[in-house]
């Protein structure tokens, strides 16, 4: 896809932008290779620079409005200083290093309905500009993967992948957003939790893996913390893993539970709710702007990879 835009601020006249991206998909922590197009308006311009951004459409915390215009997570600077005469053309190539925690748009050719793009900046005559972003395509690491593709395996559904603009405590995270995916619980969870929110922090190394359940407010849901590294997948047990993780947090729910002094009556509606949850994403329920039963195909999917165990 490409896009073209005067930029307006630069004047009547002024050079038209074309950003062109390669179409392969990238995965976290890869490359985007493309480049950026220039061709002179109606006179010669002094370009003072000229820049890429990676930009993501974040929602203003828990529950808040998308952040206007959206967040920039990563720049890099192409050049400037030079002139770009009348009617000439100029081809500026790129390549574009993708942060590791990069948000995923698409799961098993599912996409997720999160808004990733490159834009382009350009400065002239003190007057500065962006384009339009052009779309990007992130697909999860094989790490990933195997964490998604155990939980649908297990029977969880996916409701919504959100970007909050948050940072979540005790955790090595490094934009000024992490992506949260909401599920419906497995079948045999229905009576132990209504929701559980999943988020993949990745590096270069490893990955950290951040459970919470029934989160409620401002986070104040239980969390669960673990840490896989990127060797080894095909050694590993991810079902009965990942199972495991979610049974601590349950139990770990349950203690927080009766801390709070809740009563089993209280429990047994929030399981009730959990029920009707459940049944409403499989006969096709909005959530979080989403078709909740299209995207539990995501995780449909994935679960007919195989266990990598």
């Amino acid at each position: 896809m490409v896009f073209k835009r005067v930029l307006g601020s630069l004047g009547v006249g002024g050079p038209v932008v074309d950003t062109i991206l390669d179409r392969e998909p990238v995965r976290p922590g890869g490359v985007v290779r493309g480049h950026v197009r220039l061709r002179g308006g109606g006179s010669a311009c002094d370009l003072e620079h000229l820049a890429l951004e990676l930009v993501a459409g974040v929602e203003a915390g828990y529950g808040g409005e998308e952040h206007e215009g959206g967040v920039a997570f990563d720049r890099l600077r192409l050049g400037g200083g030079f002139r770009l005469d009348a009617r000439e053309h100029r081809d500026v190539p790129f390549t574009i290093h993708i942060p590791w925690e990069t948000p995923l748009t698409e799961v098993s050719g599912q996409p997720l309905g999160v808004v990733l793009g490159v834009r382009v900046e350009l400065a002239a005559a003190g007057a500065r500009d962006h384009g339009d972003p052009e779309p990007l395509i992130v697909r999860p690491l094989p790490v990933q993967e195997a964490v998604l593709g155990a939980l649908g395996r297990l029977g969880f559904g996916l409701v919504a992948a959100d970007l909050r603009l948050a940072h979540i405590a005790g955790t090595g995270q490094r934009l000024p957003f992490h992506q949260e995916i909401e599920l419906t619980p497995a079948p045999q969870y229905l009576r132990d939790v209504n929701e559980i929110a999943l988020t993949l922090l990745t590096g270069p190394d490893a990955m950290e893996v951040v459970l919470e359940a029934d989160k409620r407010g401002e986070g104040s849901g239980v969390l669960g913390r673990h840490t896989v590294r990127h060797e080894g997948l095909e050694q590993r047990d991810w079902t009965g893993e990942v199972d495991s993780w979610i049974r601590a947090l349950v139990e770990s729910r349950a203690t927080h539970t009766a801390r709070d002094g809740r009563t089993d009556a209280a429990i047994a509606g929030i399981a009730g709710a959990a029920g009707v949850t459940a049944g409403t994403a499989a006969s096709g329920a909005v959530g979080g702007g989403m078709v909740a039963a299209g995207l539990g195909d995501a995780l449909g999917n994935l679960a007919r990879l195989g266990d990598l165990g």
